[in-house]
């Protein structure tokens, strides 16, 4: 396949058509399930499944085959099916995967934009879901396009394009089963959600860690007591709350060292690990939003100037971040008094090879244990989700997989773990233990997804489904 004409043809039709298309999906506020608890009367998932259906039925790909699945109370899902060409020899099965579903608006946009306008700036399409994964299913269908165009062979490809990946995939598992038969047993599994380090190069995840909420709720007093009458006889159930995490974290560090969080790391991650970071350098931290002075000088640091450690730390070891509150007013509302409950939303970030399930019942267990001042404290598992980590690419895929980086971008592709969380791998490595995996994505520095100002690098996105379109076609030659 002449690499540079594919390059061409996707170029093409992403400024023709799928930049317009994905202007249109982001304006459709279909945010997942666990951000909006009236999805099916709201019908914006459905929306969008229109949106998206129509545009591919007008591509006129090849032995194309797409239909919505709906189960019953289930959010929708896309499945396509695109037999393998005439000329093709292959008998594998490419399975590539992403999500339509949104997070929620959240603050901070910038005055010009927001997250359902969608905006384009500096080649950078702005707005919520469009590297989120918008992207995935153009990406997906014009990468197969670009191979037909030049009437060049490829494998039976199947596409998933799933309705709550932001709410934990926790419908999934059921299409999964449902659809078994028309899946098959694939080959090669190319996710299209996951981030990259720079733009400029192909960047493939080898881990994601797992997830675990809790709500952890204090409470020392029946109801507000003024805090001239009450503070120093009564215990605040913000410190009680401050106190127990310790037990978890350490407050100067930020280090977790319970041993039921923790894993063994293999040389194989050690080794990509520190080949990222000796990559990056400071771009490890340097790209995300840190506090600036009005010279727009950094003030805040990272925890460590070590890149190693950073990104191990993002990637093989627990975090905890308070992520929500309640019973704390805010400041402008907030009056002289001793508040009677505090309430804190948990988000524990594990390492793959840790039972979330198990270890969630033990943090239940050490924060509810001996509470400070035989105070009230409850703790409610609200998730958990397991983390996984990528078999080792075979030498032909991890060949493969370099020569079409280099083609594309001019660099070869770098091998590194994310901290967030994609449900659908590891249920996918379960089922299918043979498989070979490419995960992949758009979200480069600064592209920000699930906060303000989420964008989508067009030029990357573009040279990333070149790069997805070549080892499409090599892997049905091997």
């Amino acid at each position: 396949m002449d690499i540079k004409k594919a390059q061409q043809f996707i170029d093409s039709l992403w400024d023709s058509s799928i930049i317009p298309e994905l202007e249109k999906y982001i304006a459709i506020p279909c945010k997942s399930p666990s951000f909006d608890k009236n999805w099916e009367e709201n019908k914006y998932l459905d929306k969008a499944v229109e949106q998206l259906i129509i545009w591919v039925k007008s591509q006129n790909i090849n032995n194309l085959k797409i239909e919505t699945v709906n189960l019953p109370k289930r959010t929708p899902l896309i499945f396509i099916e695109i037999s393998k060409s005439h000329d093709s020899n292959s008998d594998d099965t490419i399975l590539l995967y992403g999500h339509m579903d949104k997070q929620p608006e959240f603050t901070g946009w910038d005055d010009n934009k927001s997250p359902w306008k969608p905006v384009i700036q500096d080649n950078k399409l702005y707005g919520r879901g469009g590297a989120d994964d918008g992207y995935a299913i153009f990406s997906a269908i014009s990468a197969i396009k670009a191979i037909q165009a030049q009437n060049k062979p490829h494998p039976r490809c199947v596409i998933i394009i799933e309705g709550c990946e932001e709410s934990g995939s926790f419908d999934l598992p059921y299409y999964i089963d449902h659809l078994k038969n028309k899946i098959g047993t694939p080959s090669l599994v190319i996710c299209l959600d996951s981030g990259a380090g720079n733009y400029d190069q192909l960047w493939l995840t080898s881990s994601l860690r797992g997830l675990i909420n809790l709500k952890l709720s204090v409470s020392s007093i029946k109801e507000g007591v003024h805090s001239g009458l009450g503070s120093g006889i009564i215990p605040s159930s913000f410190r009680i709350a401050r106190s127990l995490l310790s037990r978890i974290e350490d407050e100067k560090t930020g280090e977790i060292n319970l041993e039921f969080l923790n894993t063994k790391v293999d040389k194989y991650f050690l080794d990509a690990a520190k080949a990222c970071a000796d990559s990056l350098k400071e771009k490890v931290y340097s790209e995300l939003p840190w506090q600036t002075n009005k010279n727009n000088k950094s003030l805040a640091m990272p925890i460590t100037d070590n890149y190693y450690e950073l990104l191990l730390n993002r990637t093989w070891r627990p975090t905890l971040s308070i992520i929500g509150q309640d019973g704390i007013p805010e400041v402008n509302s907030a009056g002289n008094v001793l508040r009677p409950n505090t309430t804190l939303l948990l988000s524990f970030r594990v390492p793959p090879k840790v039972d979330t399930k198990i270890a969630s019942e033990k943090l239940k267990n050490l924060l509810e244990s001996a509470p400070p001042y035989n105070a009230d404290v409850e703790v409610e598992i609200l998730s958990t989700g397991d983390g996984w980590h990528a078999p080792h690419l075979s030498d032909f895929l991890k060949n493969l997989v370099n020569e079409s980086s280099s083609n594309t971008f001019g660099k070869p592709s770098v091998i590194w773990g994310e901290g967030g969380s994609i449900p659908f791998m590891g249920m996918l490595g379960e089922k299918f233990p043979k498989a070979e995996f490419v995960i992949t994505g758009v979200l480069g520095p600064k592209s920000n997804a699930h906060g303000p100002n989420e964008f989508l690098h067009i030029p990357y996105a573009k040279k990333l489904t070149c790069s997805v379109a070549n080892i499409i076609y090599k892997y049905g030659l091997k």
